[in-house]
């Protein structure tokens, strides 16, 4: 996710206030915030999720409506997300 540096502080407060919130949701594993080291106005979220469906359910949640409602205006790029398969050797 990039935002505006002006929104940067914005955006962390909506995750500070919320990331209890998803962690404590059905299926979730794990939740961090990630911010980019050269481009400070890059932010990424690592989630573990016990399962597809646990995501999707979180996805079509009103925690993740009311969320993502706050959070899009904020972004001055479009944001990529991506569900990652653990590969074990």
């Amino acid at each position: 996710m990039s935002f505006e540096l002006d929104k940067i502080e914005k955006f962390k407060t909506i995750y500070e206030l919320n990331w209890h919130k998803i962690k404590g949701f059905d299926g979730c594993i794990h939740l961090e915030l990630l911010q980019d080291n050269q481009t400070p106005s890059i932010f990424f979220t690592y989630s573990y999720w016990k399962s597809e469906k646990h995501l999707n359910n979180y996805r079509d949640s009103i925690l993740f409506n009311t969320i993502w409602t706050s959070t899009k205006v904020l972004f001055n790029q479009k944001p990529e997300a991506w569900t990652l398969n653990v590969l074990e050797f």
